[in-house]
């Protein structure tokens, strides 16, 4: 599996309108095959006290048997298939021993063709980079693309996220995969309970030192069910102010920028040709395949999830059941909702005849009066080819599409 990852540079409120068959009068377009696929590998050596996605911890007796499990639910396949992403997330798919690694990137390499230049990513913990046994299996399956979940480079915080790291492991684990790897992504976290704008602009600093193509920056969410829920409830941790975290996002949205990075998503920043594929795949509505516990597919307008917990997903494919958790058919109208709400996540917006043509409703109609309510408000930019959220709008993002979802 190989393949170069440099894509072509994108142009801000440019329109793709290959394959526009209702330029006029609408009509929905037939679904794409999928070109994308998602692998969730749920193990992790300990859970962070933010994180609430699916996993498992203190289990890795169970990856052997995940493995098997993971061969039959790649069956349903019926034949190996080519793809332009493939992307390994969890979890920690680097938490794996090497030889467990090797035996899921033989089971990838069975069933995934990489299209020539494809893109191959794998989450990765700092850790778990330093090990060279780890490191050469990633090498030698041909991945191409790193996101090192660094979070941040200060010792405090990443002790309060309870990150297994230190700031100075990140970058020997970047000098480790530097000269192989062209594609290197890293995670940070803003919004940090004790975090400072000081030590915001430190952490974008030494991450830009060590040289990445991408950067994701996060601002905290605590979310229910976490520990960091219930330390909040408690009182025991004192979220920052909205204000403060939004003066955060701000520096990241002029500072990187100023470095070469522009912002192309509302958590994402690239160079010219390093955005991240597969996402894009997501926030163009487009269908995609997934694999493992928790992991979502979007299939001819149907959305499955494996079920989040791992136990149940492995006994109902070891027992010929079901794994989907959730199941969901989505409506015409729902369809071209969700492609709206995710398109404005996208710098460029939103195209009208790209969205005509991939889900035959005419973009003014679907947003009626409330485009012009959130342009009057200094929300949403009208462009010659759409619309696209302001600066002011990607500080509000989640109110403006739940203003647009609510709308009919």
């Amino acid at each position: 599996m190989s393949g170069t990852v440099r894509g072509p540079e994108p142009q801000v409120g440019a329109c793709d309108l290959s394959g526009l068959t209702h330029p006029v009068s609408g009509g929905l377009a037939p679904f794409r095959p999928p070109r994308a696929a998602y692998i969730h590998v749920p193990f992790c050596r300990r859970r962070c006290d933010y994180c609430d996605f699916t996993l498992v911890v203190g289990r890795d007796g169970m990856v052997r048997r995940y493995l098997a499990a993971l061969e039959l639910d790649l069956d349903r396949l019926r034949e190996p298939i080519e793809v332009d992403t493939l992307f390994l997330g969890g979890g920690t798919p680097t938490h794996l021993e090497a030889q467990d690694l090797h035996r899921l990137m033989e089971l990838l390499q069975r069933w995934f063709q990489l299209a020539p230049g494809a893109e191959f990513s794998v989450e990765a913990n700092p850790l778990d980079l330093l090990d060279e046994a780890r490191t050469e299996v990633l090498r030698a399956a041909g991945v191409n693309r790193i996101s090192i979940g660094a979070q941040s480079f200060q010792a405090d915080e990443l002790r309060l996220l309870s990150r297994d790291h230190q700031g100075t492991d990140v970058c020997e684990a970047v000098a480790r995969i530097q000269n192989w790897i062209p594609n290197l992504s890293l995670d940070l976290i803003f919004g940090v309970p004790g975090q400072t704008l000081e030590s915001w602009r430190e952490n974008l600093e030494r991450a830009l030192a060590l040289r990445p193509q991408h950067l994701s920056t996060y601002g905290l969410t605590i979310e229910k069910g976490t520990r960091f829920w219930s330390l909040t409830k408690s009182g025991r941790l004192r979220p920052l102010s909205e204000d403060l975290e939004s003066r955060m996002y701000e520096m990241a949205m002029d500072f990187l920028p100023s470095k070469g990075f522009h912002q192309y998503e509302l958590s994402n920043f690239a160079q010219a040709g390093w955005e991240c594929r597969h996402n894009q795949t997501y926030w163009a509505g487009a269908t995609y395949h997934g694999f493992g516990p928790g992991a979502a597919r979007y299939l001819n307008g149907t959305r499955e999830v494996g079920h989040r917990s791992t136990t149940t997903w492995l006994q109902r494919i070891e027992t010929g059941e079901d794994p989907v958790g959730h199941r969901e058919t989505l409506s015409d109208e729902n369809r071209a909702r969700e492609a709206l709400i995710l398109g404005l996540r996208r710098e460029r917006g939103v195209c009208r005849q790209e969205f005509l043509r991939d889900h035959g409703s005419d973009l003014d109609q679907l947003g009626g009066v409330t485009w012009t309510k959130l342009v009057t408000r200094g929300l949403v930019e009208s462009t010659a080819t759409g619309y696209r959220l302001t600066r002011a709008g990607r500080l509000l993002a989640d109110s403006v599409t739940v203003e647009l979802v609510g709308n009919e």
